[in-house]
């Protein structure tokens, strides 16, 4: 399989449509859920979702679109920690860690999306990796994940759950472990 990524600026608006699809919680969130207030989050629809999804990546690269043998098959949001309000005060990033949340020079992965028919093929732990790349690129000192520890045949609480990525996927990237702000929580780190 030729695996191949490309900025979200630089990718058809077609393609992340397709990646996204028109239904199921990638459709609905658009990769707003971070970005956006509780109170934004409660009260927009996927429609105003989708039309700030857009926005956004066409004035920048928020993320990496993966193309599998030049089809459309994956996307990465990837930015400065500080693009993701829902992050600077979230006891599932900061539990027992003493770091200033206004650093511009540490990025994140906060959500990972795979099309149907081209899941379970190591597109997200590709991406994890590529985006590694993206963020030191661009001036990053490190990456953040924020995946699930999810344990083998363990029942998931809803599907979309690992938009988010598995301490798995992180590793296979080079993240290492910085806390267990939960149970289930981890988050994951790599010094560019």
């Amino acid at each position: 399989m030729a695996l191949t990524f490309v900025p979200v600026d630089q990718a058809p608006w077609a393609d992340l449509q397709s990646i996204f699809g028109d239904r199921g919680d990638p459709a609905r969130c658009r990769c707003q859920y971070f970005k956006d207030t509780p109170a934004q989050w409660r009260s927009g629809t996927a429609e105003e979702r989708a039309e700030r999804l857009r926005t956004q990546t066409a004035e920048h690269a928020t993320g990496l679109v993966a193309y599998v043998d030049g089809e459309p098959a994956g996307w990465c949001a990837v930015e400065p920690r500080t693009a993701y309000r829902r992050l600077l005060g979230s006891r599932l990033v900061w539990a027992g860690r003493d770091e200033d949340p206004s650093d511009d020079g540490v990025w994140a992965v906060t959500c990972f999306v795979t099309r149907k028919g081209f899941r379970r093929r190591g597109v997200s732990a590709a991406l994890a990796g590529a985006a590694v790349g993206f963020a030191r690129e661009r001036g990053a000192r490190a990456v953040e994940g924020y995946p699930m520890l999810v344990e083998p045949g363990e029942k998931l609480a809803w599907p979309g759950e690992l938009f988010v990525g598995t301490s798995g996927v992180f590793a296979a990237a080079g993240f290492t472990e910085v806390s267990r702000p939960t149970a289930r929580r981890v988050v994951m780190r790599l010094t560019c």
